[in-house]
């Protein structure tokens, strides 16, 4: 007999693996007919074996003497779940043991039965001594080596480490207040608006009370400072946590129709039917758009601060300078000259984060001073939140100005 909960969890490996599926759009439908306890069970499962991937096919191989990319979808997606429990979920060894045969024999595997069996004998004993025995860095903490080497190149090797070693944990739970009174027990932080909770009340979200939003993502949105009677675009608006926190007559542009519609959607629930969307490609913009006071370029990027919400991102990760470039100066040949333009990133790869700014031309209006829990370490004109410093995803944040000339 399998769980629901393990059956959900290694549905989700399969897909994300074998069929480069989204973790979070895989869980879904995989935990449909969960109720709430085997779901938050399930997701920590599916979530944790796949964030955990690389060190748990090291133990794998180790100690199951095969290459894991040799091995049968089903039976490699089992070990995998099989493996993160007796490591990291403190699960009985026999249950993570027999439903990870289970598994494999449902898929009709019947010939890697002994197989499966075996290594996950040879794991239930040896895992654990196998985890404590490795260095610390991107193997132990399970990132790929270009992931870590970026870290240290802003935060040093013991830096680096604390942050993947936070990412690697839930951060906090943030809510932005939209209107009415905080929840009930909600900490106010040091964001204006931004509340910490245990959990988000998807009923407040559905009446646009409060919409989910970390403090980082949030700061993004204050630092434009845009207020009434002002012309304001978003250039890369979907979802729309920030957009809702523009004011003034705001356009809000996303290039991808799904996501256009459910940027829609987010606005209208959070009571926001003021803001124009349109369905356009932010490097190449129609020409109707132009003359802003302000602009918000939340640009598209390789999303290494947000590491500790998507569990399989630091496997698909890729920097974005080019794009990112693009969008910078499309966004300068929009806004009015002395306007200004806040350009955030929720990753911390200088290539994308100072060097895009540094490549602009655009003249730096510094925030340091006004944030200076957030400076950046090396570049104080500029913010950056750091997961393991200040418990919130990872955002750099520049505001510059389009200068006569």
């Amino acid at each position: 007999m399998i769980s629901p909960a393990r059956q959900a969890a290694y549905e989700v490996l399969l897909r994300v693996f074998e069929h480069d599926a989204y973790a979070d759009r895989a869980f879904r439908s995989a935990a449909e007919v969960l109720d709430e306890r085997e779901r938050a069970f399930a997701q920590r499962l599916a979530y944790g074996s796949v964030q955990r991937v690389r060190t748990l096919d090291h133990a794998i191989e180790a100690l199951g003497r095969r290459p894991v990319r040799k091995l049968d979808p089903p039976v490699r997606a089992a070990l995998r779940l099989g493996a993160y429990q007796l490591g990291y979920a403190d699960t009985a060894p026999h249950a993570a043991v027999n439903e990870s045969v289970e598994l494999v024999r449902r898929a009709r595997l019947e010939r890697a039965v002994p197989f499966t069996n075996a290594v996950m004998r040879r794991l239930s004993d040896g895992i654990q001594p196998l985890l404590e025995s490795l260095p610390d860095g991107p193997l132990k903490e399970s990132y790929p080596d270009w992931i870590y080497e970026t870290f240290v190149r802003v935060l040093d090797a013991d830096g680096a480490l604390a942050l993947m070693q936070a990412m690697n944990e839930p951060l906090e739970t943030v809510v932005r207040l939209v209107r009415g009174e905080p929840p009930a027990g909600a900490e106010q932080t040091d964001i204006p608006g931004a509340y910490r909770v245990e959990r988000v009340d998807e009923a407040l979200v559905a009446e646009g009370s409060i919409w989910p939003q970390s403090r980082g993502s949030q700061l993004a949105g204050l630092c434009l400072g845009s207020s009434d009677g002002e012309r304001v675009l978003d250039l890369c608006a979907a979802p729309g946590g920030k957009t809702g926190q523009l004011r003034g007559e705001v356009t809000a542009v996303e290039i991808d129709s799904a996501r256009a519609r459910e940027l829609r959607q987010n606005l209208a629930t959070m009571g926001r039917s003021d803001v124009t969307v349109v369905e356009a490609d932010g490097t190449a913009l129609p020409p109707e758009l132009e003359g802003f006071d302000r602009v918000l370029v939340d640009a598209p990027c390789s999303g290494l601060g947000v590491l500790a919400q998507r569990p399989d991102l630091r496997w698909r990760a890729k920097p974005l300078p080019e794009l990112q470039l693009a969008l910078l100066r499309s966004a300068a040949g929009r806004v009015r000259e002395g306007g200004t333009i806040v350009y955030s990133v929720c990753t911390l790869n200088p290539d994308e984060c100072e060097a895009v700014v540094d490549a602009s031309g655009l003249s730096v209006l510094p925030l340091g001073a006004e944030w200076p829990q957030f400076a950046h370490p090396s570049r104080p004109e500029f913010l950056l939140t750091l997961p393991h410093v200040h418990g919130t995803s990872g955002f750099f944040i520049a505001r510059l100005v389009r200068s006569p000339g």
